[in-house]
């Protein structure tokens, strides 16, 4: 019997302070755009994007990730600017060092490697930022969303001192462990 399967993805969520700021913002977008999938997650920068994983192996997975992440050096991450996907994703930027990028890369290879995960376009394409609206774009508002987010001026510096594994559960995205990374 195979078991369950639930979608998983892994990111950092920065703290309280920049979530809530960042949190108001996406629900300014609902609000005056009528603008609301990006609710379904918490701020985040994700890491690895959505994979699937049996359930009942949810403990191991989160030991073996847990394994790999302590290892890691905490590093510091500045959210600055906008940004956008086309005309389909609107994010705000990040200025970071290259040491994320080396995270990233070393995370590909652990879930190819050690979780026996398919390689995905995304993960070889990384482009670190945390997204503020998608996906529910109507015709012709994509300028003015853009212009909003830029206005919102949001400036944050953070050090990332954890990363986070989250669950798709009942539609919405919910952190379910969290990992910590050295100093």
């Amino acid at each position: 019997m195979s078991g369950k399967m639930g979608k998983y993805f892994l990111a950092i969520v920065p703290d309280e302070a920049i979530c809530d700021e960042v949190t108001i913002l996406k629900e300014q977008l609902r609000d005056s755009f009528g603008l609301k999938y990006a609710l379904r997650s918490p701020p985040h920068i994700t890491l690895k994007m959505p994979f699937v994983h049996n359930e009942k192996k949810e403990g191991e997975l989160i030991k073996a990730l847990e394994a790999y992440i302590n290892n890691i050096k905490s590093f510091p991450l500045i959210i600055r600017g906008v940004g956008s996907f086309g005309s389909r994703v609107a994010f705000l930027k990040l200025r970071y060092p290259p040491e994320l990028k080396v995270f990233q890369h070393g995370l590909v290879d652990f879930f190819k490697r050690r979780l026996k995960k398919n390689l995905e376009l995304s993960d070889t394409n990384y482009y670190p930022h945390l997204t503020v609206a998608f996906k529910d774009f109507k015709k012709g508002q994509f300028e003015d969303v853009m212009a909003f987010v830029k206005d919102a001026k949001v400036k944050q510096s953070l050090q990332v001192h954890q990363v986070s594994l989250l669950k798709k559960v009942d539609g919405r995205w919910l952190r379910i462990a969290d990992f910590q990374l050295t100093n």
